[in-house]
């Protein structure tokens, strides 16, 4: 069976990364076609706008995305649109997975963590100005629908993974309407699931836990800033953003991206590591029904992480190119396939 995919190659070292993550999916021998679609930095330079009508509307129309990191400026400049483009797909959740891959640079082994967080509510969504030369404001906001939409998600990928226990993070003591809202919601939903734990824990609180020992947690459920924050903080644990992938995931579309950015000052060196991107590839995979495979690309992966072939981030001297090669090598019935 043919899969039909959008490829947003993105700002930066995104070009690099997700024709990587497309080379060792084509090796898996997987049939794909492959639809290229612009988003980001280069749009809005060609045409005043970070997501066109024509990306929106393939994304919608195919529904399955492989996507790049996207510049997003700091302090300026146009809105995010790695929002944007989640926005234009309708996903409502995201999820990042910390994996301590044999041989990476950790001082957890063994850490394995899933962070999940709502992406359509939040202080991330836009709601802000500046309220004269001196001030501005950013709304939070935090409904029960969005909440038991994500918590819901979030306790049927725990029963479909096998996770036993999922956290909420909040700062309820304090933001009382609104994290308490999403802590009461969440809980309102851990009742329809008796057979997956389910606490909670303030943010800072947690944040302390997790880089003591993580190994006290399975699953996290947070809000869209805090998802934000927690996921780095998981995968510094587990060897850097390189080796954590990522994925959103809505009614009709789902967006595999890596949880690093667009890395503009190493942009055409291959020097970067692909495994992000390849490691959301297999999750693309699981998610079209080609599990094998994607047992396979993390087998390939967990592989060549451990070995000598590794970039810069890892320990090794490695280009992006070379590591990719070496892990099209680990595959199973290895063969280079139809790279583009």
């Amino acid at each position: 069976m043919r899969h039909t995919v959008v490829h947003v190659p993105g700002d930066g070292i995104g070009p690099e990364v997700t024709w990587a993550a497309r080379r060792v999916l084509d090796a898996t021998g997987v049939q794909f076609d492959w639809m290229l679609a612009g988003a980001g930095e280069r749009e809005f330079a060609r045409t005043g706008t970070t997501v066109p009508h024509r990306t929106a509307d393939l994304v919608r129309e195919v529904g399955v995305v492989l996507k790049g990191p996207m510049a997003n400026p700091v302090g300026h400049g146009y809105p995010s649109p790695n929002i944007a483009l989640r926005q234009a797909a309708g996903v409502h959740a995201n999820v990042r997975l910390a994996w301590a891959l044999p041989g990476a640079r950790t001082h957890f082994p063994g850490a394995d963590l899933v962070v999940v967080r709502e992406v359509t509510e939040d202080v991330f969504t836009g709601a802000a100005q500046q309220v004269g030369p001196d001030a501005a404001i950013a709304v939070k906001w935090v409904t029960r629908a969005a909440t038991h939409r994500v918590a819901r998600f979030a306790f049927e990928y725990a029963r479909s993974h096998g996770r036993r226990r999922i956290t909420v993070a909040h700062k309820a003591a304090t933001l009382k309407q609104t994290d308490g809202l999403f802590r009461t919601a969440a809980a309102e939903i851990a009742g329809e699931y008796p057979d997956v734990d389910f606490d909670d824990c303030l943010v800072d609180a947690l944040a302390m836990h997790l880089v003591r020992d993580p190994s006290g947690y399975d699953m996290l459920l947070a809000p869209f800033q805090y998802g934000d924050i927690l996921a780095d903080l998981c995968a510094g644990l587990v060897g850097g953003l390189g080796v954590v992938p990522g994925a959103s995931f809505g009614p009709a579309a789902a967006l595999f991206e890596a949880a690093h950015g667009s890395a503009p000052k190493y942009a055409g060196k291959d020097v970067v590591n692909p495994c992000a991107l390849i490691l959301s590839g297999a999750l693309l995979l699981d998610h079209l029904g080609e599990t094998a495979a994607a047992d396979g690309v993390r087998a390939a992966v967990a592989a060549v992480v451990a070995g000598p072939v590794t970039t810069y981030d890892l320990g090794g001297t490695a280009s992006t190119t070379e590591m990719t090669d070496a892990i099209i090598a680990a595959l199973p019935g290895a063969g280079e396939g139809s790279a583009a």
